[in-house]
């Protein structure tokens, strides 16, 4: 889950303060994220790909090839 949220975020072309700013958290937000500090629900997960411009059925398809 964590590498198809830092893929959606380097596709944009976003920095993680950038991103960080779009969801109106703190910079250490997105960095903890994606250094698997922090879990995210699957509300926050749909934010993210959002604020990255992400398609979110691709992001979906990927997390759960990745389980199985």
């Amino acid at each position: 889950m964590v590498q198809v949220l830092r893929a959606a975020r380097e596709s944009a072309g976003l920095s993680q303060a950038e991103l960080a700013k779009r969801l109106s958290k703190p910079p250490s937000y997105v960095a903890k994220v994606e250094l698997k500090e922090r879990r995210v629900d699957v509300v926050e997960f749909i934010e993210f790909l959002r604020a990255a411009g992400a398609d979110e059925s691709a992001a979906f398809i990927a997390v759960a090839a990745a389980i199985s």
